[in-house]
């Protein structure tokens, strides 16, 4: 079982950064996909990114490709999302995501553990 916690959100204005974290409890297999979305009232659940657990490398959605970073720390067992140059349409609620032998990773479908969310809303 795997058990994720977001923090780290917070009003930022625009232009602003901030550093979310997912704390992960439990055993992660090297074949763990860890995923970020986030969803803003009344949309659906957006895909932000996904980061390899066993070899680092991220990838990520086209409206925020370099200006936000995804990375994980193994031995805090954390995976964190820095958002650089933040947009009012970055405001959302972020949610971290996790699941084995993901195929299809943009779909939040994929993934069976999720986070509790965290807020982030950026202001004029």
């Amino acid at each position: 079982q795997v058990q994720l916690v977001e923090s780290g959100g917070g009003v930022v204005q625009a232009g602003g950064s901030l550093r979310l974290s997912c704390e992960v409890s439990g055993r992660l297999f090297s074949d763990y996909t860890m995923g970020w979305f986030r969803q803003a009232p009344g949309k659906e659940r957006e895909f932000v990114g996904i980061i390899n657990w066993s070899t680092g490398s991220p990838y990520y959605a086209d409206s925020v490709k370099g200006r936000f970073t995804i990375s994980r720390d193994i031995a805090k067992n954390t995976v964190y999302l820095q958002m650089n140059s933040l947009k009012l349409e970055d405001t959302a609620v972020y949610y971290c995501a996790a699941d084995r032998r993901v195929r299809a990773p943009m779909n939040p479908k994929e993934y069976d553990y999720w986070g509790q969310g965290t807020q982030v809303t950026v202001s004029s």
